[in-house]
């Protein structure tokens, strides 16, 4: 499982110009799940994106304080294309779960991040639909954070069309 997070002041997800979701200050999580992930995965992303230290503290010491720590929003996206390998100039999804299986993982993943932090902090796109994410980055910052099942099957390399 794989999440690219990045610090944010705001965000939204619309679907066909409609807004789903949106939060303020907090972080967007674009969430990618792998063919061979399983729950162990997404409880360590839970985890991670949970406690993340981007912001500072009172004193004013850098990457101290998470998300958890300042009741802050997070906007989880699944975006199944983190999952890719380039076959010439074509991205390749292979790697990526299925849609129903990543379904079934990623409301999982969405279960755990309410249990963990705050259910009325954690914001949702729509899995599967062509989103329009905006956000104002803060910082910028950017992080990637994955989990690796121990024994990962990567698709045979195929040769460049």
């Amino acid at each position: 499982m794989k999440a690219v997070v990045q610090r944010v002041m705001s965000a939204s997800v619309s679907v066909d110009g409609e807004m789903v979701s949106s939060i303020g200050k907090g972080i967007v999580a674009l969430i990618g799940i792998h063919r061979d992930d399983t729950v162990k995965e997404v409880e360590y992303i839970v985890r991670k994106l949970i406690n993340i230290r981007l912001w500072e503290d009172e004193s004013g010491r850098r990457w101290a304080k998470s998300p958890k720590d300042l009741d802050l929003e997070i906007l989880c996206v699944s975006q199944f294309t983190l999952y890719h390998s380039m076959k010439g100039n074509k991205p390749d999804f292979r790697s990526a779960m299925s849609g129903d299986k990543s379904l079934e993982l990623y409301n999982q993943f969405l279960s755990q991040m309410k249990k963990g932090h705050s259910e009325d902090k954690i914001k949702n796109g729509v899995f599967g639909a062509m989103m329009q994410v905006e956000l104002i980055n803060d910082g910028p910052v950017t992080l990637e954070l994955e989990s690796l099942p121990e024994k990962r099957s990567e698709p045979e390399p195929q040769p460049a069309e």
